[in-house]
């Protein structure tokens, strides 16, 4: 059993650990499909799309900003650039309709961290675009409970080690909770903290990751955010 004795700090990934977020994404890329149906099948438009999309983490980041701009290329790509005026426009719009779309709290969310944030300190880090990662903090309601908010270029040991001296907290006193393994959980664990995976049933390619090939007495997997209570 993972020991939660010296925590001091608990730490939430934001999208697809405190609230939905990548089924949002799935039901773009199926519209986006849609508009490219006259130039590709669907395959070719989800292989054209993700492909871009890694390409440009480098240049663009996270975020749907980023996501806006890849499907503009794919789309460009795709079409032999004939997109059109009309298709253009609806490409962006669907980036606009994903920077409205409502909070969606997962069951537990809430009152997990309201119960947490008496004995701990509370915060989210997570990655993307400032603006926009902030702003769903604050519409999801859950500020009232956090101490700090880290919004990351990327979430990789270095940045987590530069998170810790910020807050000057051990390693063995930090415990990072998320849905990804790749950003989540490893780079956590290289550095001696704690690390709870839980898994999403949406989560994006490029963050997949074995969580069953993790061997570390710093690490434990939950089904679901409200378990943590139990625990700490």
């Amino acid at each position: 059993m993972l020991d939660f004795s010296n925590i001091k700090v608990i730490s939430f990934d934001a999208d697809d650990t405190l609230w939905q977020n990548e089924n949002l994404f799935r039901k773009t890329e199926q519209k986006f499909c849609t508009i490219m149906s006259p130039y590709a099948s669907k395959e070719q438009s989800m292989k054209e799309l993700w492909k871009t999309e890694v390409k440009n983490i480098p240049c663009y980041g996270y975020g749907i900003k980023a996501f806006v701009l890849d499907m503009l290329e794919a789309g460009l790509k795709l079409s032999k650039n004939k997109l059109s005026a009309n298709e253009t426009k609806r490409l962006i719009n669907l980036g606009k309709k994903l920077i409205k779309s409502p909070i969606v709290l997962f069951d537990g969310a809430e009152n997990t961290l309201k119960k947490l944030s008496k004995k701990y300190k509370i915060i989210v880090t997570t990655k993307g675009d400032l603006l926009e990662q902030e702003n769903k903090i604050y519409r999801s309601g859950l500020i009232k409970y956090l101490r700090h908010i880290e919004v990351m270029s990327e979430k990789d040991k270095k940045s987590y080690a530069r998170l810790l001296k910020e807050l000057d907290v051990k390693p063995q006193e930090f415990l990072m909770v998320g849905n990804s393994v790749k950003s989540d959980i490893l780079p956590v664990l290289a550095l001696g903290a704690k690390a709870v995976f839980i898994p999403s049933k949406f989560t994006w390619f490029y963050e997949n990751g074995d969580a069953s090939k993790i061997s570390s007495e710093n690490f434990i997997e939950l089904k679901e955010i409200s378990q943590l209570l139990k625990m700490l």
